[in-house]
């Protein structure tokens, strides 16, 4: 991105790609257009382009999830995050969705708490794999994952694997478990197997 993009905005598209709780449409709808989930102790403001997203599909993403840190927006339990490394033999079931890189940009700056629209670089992190985001916090790194219809497919975690892994809250494991549902219509057992499997949940 240069400098002028960053300064008028972008309407090119991306595709936004999640394995946490913006697997359920719902929920990822308050990052676009403001308001409170459910489950969630916190109100979103939305992005300034509050415009649906212009297409939405699941897709499995081939790196490793795990839960940690304590997140009080949900009850102080884990939250998801990938390692930042590609792995074709790990499976997570994601969900992308197509919006806009300025939409991307304000929903990071949700996610991280940011005051203002973080700058990325999307060429250099489509060339390069991975970048950081100077002054974000716990999802740090945004990966590219490929292409899909000719937008580059992205995601975010945080830079390193977290430690210790942290139980996540039944509200947030059954928003992804809706999520999920919703995306791909595994029955309920078919998902509990398939998170029983992932760091922070199989040790309990």
């Amino acid at each position: 991105m240069n400098k002028k993009e960053n300064r008028t905005g972008s309407k090119e598209l991306v595709w936004y790609a999640s394995y946490g709780s913006n697997l359920l449409e719902e929920r990822f709808l308050c990052y676009i257009q403001g308001g409170q989930p459910k489950h969630a102790a916190r109100t979103y403001d939305g992005c300034v382009d509050k415009s649906l997203p212009k297409d939405k599909k699941g897709l499995i993403i081939h790196h490793e999830l795990y839960f940690a840190k304590e997140a009080s927006v949900w009850h102080n339990g884990g939250v998801a995050f990938i390692h930042k490394e590609k792995d074709l033999s790990a499976k997570i079931f994601g969900r992308m969705y197509l919006i806009t890189k300025d939409q991307f940009m304000d929903v990071v700056m949700q996610e991280n708490a940011l005051k203002e629209r973080p700058n990325v670089d999307f060429c250099a992190i489509e060339k390069e794999g991975a970048g950081i985001l100077a002054g974000a916090n716990w999802y740090n790194t945004i990966c590219y994952l490929g292409k899909e219809e000719a937008a580059p497919i992205f995601t975010f975690t945080h830079e390193n694997v977290i430690s210790p892994k942290v139980k996540p809250h039944p509200s947030y494991l059954s928003t992804i478990i809706a999520g999920i549902k919703e995306t791909f219509k595994l029955s309920e057992p078919e998902i509990m197997d398939y998170l029983s499997t992932k760091e922070g949940v199989k040790e309990v």
